[in-house]
């Protein structure tokens, strides 16, 4: 039984350990599930957000396909201006191809630095720690 009394201008409840013990794990379930439900629900809503955010982006890319499919029409036709139109488009399309190689050789040397993508100084910085670790203890059995 509990019982309840006062200490000077202090009130409190005398209870068992164990009635302590199972409230708090009462509570703690409690508390878990409740956060587990807010967890799901900011996980659904912000899943919602970037489902929105990757339309949009997929939208943006056709879209800026078609623009640069335009701009590429308006370039042959003002080229075209000085020049016979297929030398018009040739052009534009070895400048092009002349751009994509570029950023490939660029890309492919960016993907071989970071390649394998493992954490190569935070490694030897571990290795380093365990040697040290065994020199210290080897010196404290000495």
């Amino acid at each position: 039984m509990a019982e309840t009394g006062r200490v000077g201008n202090e009130s409190y409840d005398e209870r068992s350990l164990g009635e302590l013990v199972r409230q708090l794990s009462e509570q703690s379930s409690r508390l878990a599930s409740m956060e587990i439900e807010l967890a799901k629900a900011e996980l659904a809503r912000k899943g919602r957000q970037l489902g929105i955010g990757a339309g949009a982006l997929g939208v943006a890319g056709v879209l800026g396909l078609f623009a640069f499919g335009a701009l590429t029409a308006a370039l042959i036709l003002a080229l075209a201006e000085a020049v016979n139109a297929w030398l018009a488009a040739l052009i534009v399309a070895a400048v092009y191809a002349a751009a994509t190689g570029v950023l490939a050789l660029l890309g492919k040397q960016r993907v071989e630095e970071a390649t394998p993508p493992t954490p190569d100084r935070a490694i030897s910085s571990s290795k380093d720690d365990v040697e040290a670790a065994k020199r210290s203890a080897k010196e404290a059995r000495a």
